[in-house]
């Protein structure tokens, strides 16, 4: 496996990744055997392993769409992989309940400031919204908004005429993404995102 003719040993970069996790999330960050699969996806795609990406179906300029039950482990991974970028292509982690807590306080601006990088606070392009779906439909001043859905069409546009990348987490399904967010939203994440799935038996890590 080679990247740029840069032989890549991906056992060291989970290696890497177990450190690091236990840098941010403490000693009790483990990566379990039953993770390697979706975790050599994931380093494939951030290395930009054009081989291996490309065997594996995942094109690397989309975004990555990380699904899965509660307690797997999708916020801390894509959390601790963002390190493997150049910090000018390092994405925040932006929970969408905040984004919510934002919204009702500060109104439509908020659509604004994560569909067009309006604020100093958020320089970064790329956004990982962590937790899609744990929002829901808001009302400021009595009218309501499903935040999320306008967030997320106007980071399509981004995508398409800037290749400006968006990352999720969610627990949602394709189908109960459409339901929350309706199928113009579910179509242009199809387009824009690599999906990544954890097993739906995969346990609660937190147990």
């Amino acid at each position: 496996m080679s990247n740029q003719n840069i032989i890549f040993d991906y056992n060291k970069a989970i290696l890497w990744m177990e450190t690091k996790g236990k840098e941010l999330y403490g000693k009790n960050f483990i990566l379990q055997d039953s993770d390697y699969k979706i975790i050599y996806q994931l380093i494939a795609y951030f290395i930009k392993d054009e081989k291996v990406a490309n065997k594996l179906g995942i094109y690397l300029d989309k975004g990555i769409l990380l699904s899965g039950p509660i307690g797997v482990g999708k916020t801390a991974m894509l959390n601790t992989l963002r390190f493997l970028l150049k910090p000018e292509e390092r994405y925040i982690m932006k929970p969408c309940r905040d984004i919510s807590f934002e919204f009702m306080e500060e109104g439509y601006n908020i659509i604004h400031k994560y569909s067009r990088g309006i604020s100093r606070q958020y320089e970064a392009k790329h956004i990982c919204f962590d937790d899609l779906g744990v929002e829901g439909s808001l009302k400021y001043f009595g009218n309501e908004c499903n935040v999320m859905a306008e967030i997320l069409l106007s980071r399509y546009d981004l995508f398409v005429s800037q290749k400006i990348m968006t990352h999720i987490t969610t627990n949602l399904t394709a189908s109960e993404i459409e339901n929350l967010y309706g199928n113009r939203v579910r179509s242009r994440l199809r387009e824009m995102l690599n999906l990544i799935s954890f097993d739906k038996s995969t346990e609660d890590k937190r147990r």
